[in-house]
This record gives structure tokens, C-alpha cells and sequence, in this order.
């Protein structure tokens, strides 16, 4: 894959739970019409993480997390199950560069 695109969760890394990273999630189910993006921005919030969440054509939703590494897991970790509403079947988690770090988190 091309170092453009970003690197894919299940490559190798160094884990440092303070240093700041950026991941795009794309979350695949039913996560559209069931709280999934104002209930993605209330954990971010929680959790000091920014960036944004938007619904795609195709019926799944975009995130951008970024903040500390323990804390983007933590959510990715929430985002594979989502509100009691959603029915999340897949999430694929890219790395992707986050310089400037988005200012809050957003929905779209």
C-alpha cells in the first residue's frame, strides 16, 4: 500500500499511550438514522478527541479520530459497537496523518 494512503491497524507499531495519532474509521452496519454520529461525538468529547463524523452515500460512516494514542483506542474500541440502536458490522481503521490536529469534534 502506498505510504499516501496511510498505514492499516494491523501493521506494526511502537505503542506510546501519550503520543498523538489520527485514524480514519470507516464503520460499516446499520449506523446511519440511529444516533451513531452524535453518539460518536459524545464519546470523542468525553475522551478529549477530535475530529468528525459523517455519514457516506453508501451508507457508511466516516470518522476522523485524533488525540492520544490510549484514547483514540479507547474509542475505536466504542466505535466496533456503537449506540444501542446501531448494529455495526465491520470498522477499518486507517492511520492517517493529522498535522494540523483538528480544533473539536464535529459532525457532518
Amino acid at each position: 500500500m502506498p505510504r499516501s494512503l496511510g498505514r492499516r491497524e494491523s501493521e506494526p507499531s511502537a505503542y506510546n499511550p501519550s503520543m498523538k495519532v489520527c485514524k480514519r474509521c470507516l464503520v460499516t452496519g446499520r449506523v446511519q438514522g440511529v444516533f451513531y454520529r452524535a453518539s460518536a461525538a459524545e464519546h470523542a468529547q468525553q475522551l478529549g478527541i477530535t475530529g468528525y463524523a459523517r455519514n457516506l452515500p453508501d451508507g457508511r460512516v466516516e470518522v476522523l479520530a485524533c488525540g492520544e494514542q490510549a484514547s483514540v483506542g479507547v474509542f475505536c474500541e466504542w466505535l466496533r459497537k456503537g449506540p444501542p440502536a446501531a448494529k455495526v458490522s465491520g470498522v477499518e481503521i486507517i492511520e492517517t496523518g493529522c498535522d494540523p490536529m483538528p480544533v473539536g469534534f464535529n459532525i457532518h
